[in-house]
């Protein structure tokens, strides 16, 4: 009985030093299991509708919006512009006011903006994982130089950003316009051009393309907006989410279409959602 007992003891202690070391062991492996996310650099191009606000509550793009959507790894860069086109933005100040004959708005010079430059220094610019997100098509719609752009013209500087972006192993993300609030009797309807166009770019660089004119139109049908479409008063729907020119909006609509941006990377499984909170 004495052995018998004796060996169950050194039995049970060889057991709870398995157990103890197995436990051990589990320990000094997890910080190895979980991975670690690396920072990222979101980097936002487009107009007013995507810009920062410069005063007071109106207008506020919805770049502005779209840090607060992601955990302390990811940084955004917001260097929309209002009152841009693809083509002024990309070269400010050297785009004339005179067509050429081919229909498009001279360029005086083929330097591009401060901006733009920026993104594309090999140093302090895009980097190997950031994102480049591209949204025009609502200024290039002038008919008049500087901002008019035509649909060839529009593709083939957005596909150039596109490339730009995959040179440096960073990920675009291409957006159709963002629409205006117009009706058909109790009917949101879309209002942009240049959809196409930002779906051709996408399918020429297999970048994602994030179709914010239909999210949009659908978000605001699901608001009931319309037939209302003038009422921009403070308390009213229209008032709280747009500013009283039914394009830009206050910082709630903002804050919704950054939303619909954010859904649309989740939904499409883009790895950058797995930093969306």
């Amino acid at each position: 009985m004495i052995a018998l007992s004796s060996l169950g003891v050194s039995a049970a202690s060889a057991a709870d030093r398995v157990a103890t070391n197995c436990t051990s062991a589990s320990r000094a492996q997890a910080p190895a299991a979980r991975a670690i996310a690396a920072p990222v650099t979101v980097w936002l191009a487009g107009d007013s509708t995507m810009a920062n606000p410069s005063s007071g509550r109106c207008p506020v793009g919805w770049g502005s919006q779209f840090d607060a959507l992601f955990n302390s790894d990811v940084t955004v860069r917001n260097q929309a512009v209002g009152g841009r086109s693809i083509q002024t933005w990309l070269y400010e100040g050297n785009v004339s006011s005179t067509k050429g004959s081919d229909g498009e708005c001279r360029l005086t010079s083929g330097s591009y903006s401060s901006r733009w430059q920026a993104m594309l220094n090999s140093t302090t610019g895009m980097k190997a994982g950031d994102y480049l997100f591209i949204q025009f098509g609502i200024n290039d719609s002038s008919s008049t130089c500087p901002r008019h752009v035509g649909p060839a013209r529009y593709q083939q500087l957005m596909t150039m950003m596109a490339q730009a972006a995959l040179a440096r192993g960073a990920h675009p993300v291409l957006l159709t316009p963002v629409a205006a609030i117009t009706c058909s009797g109790s009917t949101a309807t879309k209002n942009r051009g240049f959809v196409s166009q930002t779906f051709a770019a996408g399918s020429a660089t297999r970048a994602p393309v994030i179709d914010l004119q239909t999210l949009s139109v659908s978000l605001y049908n699901s608001l009931r907006f319309c037939p209302n479409n003038g009422d921009y008063g403070g308390s009213g729907p229209l008032g709280t989410f747009f500013c009283n020119d039914h394009t830009h909006f206050d910082t709630y609509g903002a804050q919704r279409v950054a939303g619909l941006v954010a859904g649309d990377v989740r939904r499409q499984n883009l790895p950058l959602a797995a930093y969306l909170t």
